[in-house]
């Protein structure tokens, strides 16, 4: 299937003489509140021109949130799991530990100012991450995200592997995208995921692929060096919630 964001330019490098996008994965589960805030402050730092961009991994404890195009009939099971507002685009979705979260905090200025070309940007990188587990993800021209193919569902069927949802705010982008590695796939029926009722969701391990969140964060870096650049790695952030 031919898709627009196809066309596209897929590298979204910064300008010559920018720092090397920081990289850092917290081991632990996040608390989403707490991962707003830390996102927030830094793209404001960013912006100011007093931070680097970043790219932080981590895993949420299961909850789901409401983009800025949400419908509450989404909400299939409002008392499942905490639901959090959020001023990302999209709609519901779901995350919880087994699933790869990346917030992405860039400065589109030093790249380019186009916000079609940061999503197709984001959907290569997914695309190229799950090719180097031999899975083919691909783009559709109607819904954001990537999707697999599952003809041993049925000749027509796919479903949906990862989810992209982002803000921006003077330029810096925050939130990101998610995906699915080996999370519980029963918790996405307490909602209709990102408004699509005639596809699922799937993962990795549910493909038969066994890897784990480590595996995934490595060819996930080397992905994403390939479309925005080089990459540097720093210790996690240090949140209010950790402090000693």
């Amino acid at each position: 299937m031919s898709n627009l964001r196809d066309s596209l330019a897929i590298q979204f490098y910064a300008e010559t003489g920018s720092e090397p996008v920081e990289w850092a994965i917290t081991d632990s589960v996040v608390g989403y509140e707490e991962a707003v805030a830390f996102m927030e402050a830094r793209a404001e730092a960013i912006a100011a021109g007093q931070a680097c961009e970043m790219v932080w991994l981590l895993e949420h404890p299961p909850l789901y949130t409401a983009g800025t195009s949400s419908d509450a009939a989404d909400l299939v099971d409002p008392d499942r799991f905490p639901v959090h507002q959020t001023g990302r685009g999209g709609q519901y979705t779901y995350h919880g530990p087994g699933q790869r979260v990346a917030y992405v905090m860039l400065d589109l200025k030093r790249r380019a100012p186009d916000l079609r070309r940061y999503v197709a940007a984001l959907e290569a990188w997914i695309i190229a991450t799950l090719d180097g587990f031999n899975v083919r993800g691909e783009r559709r021209e109607d819904r954001v995200g990537v999707w697999v193919r599952r003809p041993d569902k049925g000749e027509h069927t796919e479903d949906k592997i990862a989810a992209i949802g982002i803000r921006v705010r003077r330029w810096v982008t925050f939130h990101g995208i998610s995906l699915n590695v080996e999370p519980d796939l029963s918790h996405f029926s307490g909602i209709v995921p990102c408004g699509v009722t005639e596809h699922g969701v799937t993962s990795l391990v549910d493909l038969g692929i066994p890897v784990t969140l480590p595996d995934v964060d490595a060819v996930m870096r080397t992905a994403f060096e390939g479309i925005f650049g080089p990459t540097m790695r720093v210790e996690a952030p240090l949140l209010p919630r950790h402090a000693a």
